[in-house]
């Protein structure tokens, strides 16, 4: 949406393409507390819903379908969007990313079940029932605090003794008396029957023993994967998939540019992302205007 919106402010012709609603993994987090200008804090979807509304003052095409597929040929990309094909003399990537699968017995059986990678979408399921959050970055923190004020008890299994997110977070979780941290600590299947998720089986990494939980929820934050089925072969990417850019945010293909947790980079919030989108664009910008001197 901040690509959008410079590259609108700069007068030439923008399409955004989204598959669902404007906002993406904002739209899944109950409270934003670290984007500036809001020192109380602002729900996801009303950033979302305040980014998508500013763009109402400009001329952007919205388009709200997926793109499969992304071709370049002599400068001109061409983007099959549902059953159309979109020509662009520049492309911004912004696809982002999505939560990472475990990938443990029981996982995809309960997804939907009792498996869960949104805590603001599927928590009101599990009031005063008892759920377990695997993971050890902020998503998992922030997540497991949500679900502390809707859930009769949780635990917050991580498979190290230390945590990955900020110590602000882990000091709320810690003296939550609903939430119990299990550190060194991974979950190797998730049972349960026709009526969904009953339970756990988690290893201590350290002892190696292994203990059986009653749990009626599953909510999953291990990290991130990119999104991006239709990117083209030759677009460089790192290991994990993330899209290689300079700090121009261009891509080794000429007029290809991407921002956000799409990129490969360290951090990954919204107050980067917006910074990225303002970079692609402005890069984006310069690119068109060589192009037509």
């Amino acid at each position: 949406m901040t690509a959008a919106l410079y590259l609108a402010r700069s007068e030439v012709s923008v399409a955004m393409v989204e598959k669902l609603s404007p906002g993406g993994q904002m739209l899944m987090t109950h409270l934003i507390e670290n984007y500036p200008g809001f020192p109380e804090g602002i729900e996801g979807w009303k950033l979302a819903d305040a980014m998508a509304a500013h763009l109402d003052h400009y001329a952007v095409d919205r388009i709200g379908d997926e793109v499969s597929a992304l071709e370049s040929v002599d400068g001109v990309h061409r983007l099959t969007i549902g059953e159309d094909v979109v020509e662009a003399k520049a492309v911004v990537l912004c696809s982002g990313a999505r939560y990472k699968r475990v990938g443990i017995p029981g996982e995809k059986e309960f997804l939907g079940r009792g498996v869960s990678y949104c805590a603001l979408c599927d928590g009101n399921f599990f009031k005063g029932q008892t759920v377990a959050v695997i993971g050890g970055g902020n998503s998992a923190l922030e997540e497991s605090l949500y679900l502390s004020r809707l859930v009769k008890k949780l635990y917050l299994i991580h498979r190290r003794d230390a945590f990955r997110g900020q110590q602000c977070y882990l000091d709320q979780c810690e003296s939550d008396p609903v939430i119990e941290i299990l550190r060194s600590s991974v979950v190797r299947a998730i049972t349960g029957g026709q009526a969904g998720v009953s339970g756990i089986e988690v290893e201590n990494v350290a002892t190696g023993g292994v203990t059986h939980l009653d749990v009626d929820g599953v909510f999953v934050f291990v990290g991130f994967e990119p999104q991006g089925a239709f990117y083209p072969a030759s677009l460089t990417r790192d290991a994990q998939g993330f899209i290689c850019t300079d700090q121009d945010m261009r891509t080794n293909i000429d007029g290809i540019f991407a921002a956000g947790d799409i990129r490969s980079k360290n951090c990954r919030q919204v107050a980067t992302a917006v910074g990225d989108g303002a970079v692609a664009a402005q890069s984006a910008y310069a690119y068109l205007a060589s192009r037509v001197s």
